[in-house]
């Protein structure tokens, strides 16, 4: 028998790690709605994966409901949504400022983005999920380590892996999973450390191949790191 249409979600898509996971879903057969908020970008993305699987892309900013509603709606018109990646994510301003130096708007900002937005996709998303769907929360170390000028970034993760640990509790039908994909090469990687060489990590493709093979995987809800998977 012909195997149902598996659809995913993928925020920030448009570059980074966000590509590289639309990438390698789409070259397993996941049938792809992705967003960005750069229209340029996300439509690149659009077209090069539309030559491997169906791919629906919406620009927006994560953060607006409006959008989130949008996003839904069009996974919902491609079947059963079976994955939800939370990917976009924002470090606030570059350079990054000591933590009491932060504009609270900025602080706002970043809490909006990697927290608010994330949780509040999957309840856009609540009744759509099929049975044993995974959500993907894309997290860093800065979520459970402190380093200096990361605080703004670093709390908002730990506030999302904390809301991961309490969706997986709430909800036992799901897989949650909260993957900290380390360093790698990326713009928002570089806009961390402006003006340093960041050449020596390596590109987000190894980190995306190891969290699909996570999401393939039986392992349940968690944390995990995307290079003791690989």
């Amino acid at each position: 028998m012909e195997q149902p249409q598996r659809t995913a979600i993928v925020t920030g898509a448009a570059q980074g790690l966000g590509l590289a996971l639309a990438e390698t879903l789409a070259a397993e057969g996941w049938a792809l709605v992705i967003d960005a908020r750069r229209a340029d970008r996300l439509a690149a993305a659009r077209d090069a994966l539309a030559a491997t699987t169906t791919v629906i892309a919406i620009a927006g900013d994560i953060s607006d409901p409006a959008h989130r509603t949008e996003l839904a709606a069009a996974a919902r018109a491609l079947g059963a949504v079976r994955l939800v990646v939370n990917n976009a994510s924002t470090l606030g301003v570059s350079p990054l400022p000591a933590l009491a130096n932060v504009d609270p708007e900025v602080l706002r900002r970043v809490f909006d983005v990697n927290v608010v937005a994330p949780i509040a996709l999957v309840r856009e998303l609540a009744h759509d999920l099929a049975a044993g769907a995974t959500i993907v929360n894309v997290t860093s170390d800065a979520g459970v380590e402190a380093y200096p000028t990361w605080g703004g970034y670093g709390a908002s993760k730990a506030a999302l892996e904390h809301a991961s640990r309490v969706l997986a509790v709430e909800h036992p039908e799901w897989r949650v999973l909260t993957v900290d994909p380390g360093d790698m090469r990326t713009e928002m990687h570089q806009d961390a450390f402006p003006g340093e060489d960041i050449s020596d990590r390596p590109l987000p493709e190894r980190s995306a191949v190891a969290i699909v093979r996570l999401v393939d995987s039986d392992r349940p809800s968690g944390r995990y790191l995307a290079q003791e998977v690989a």
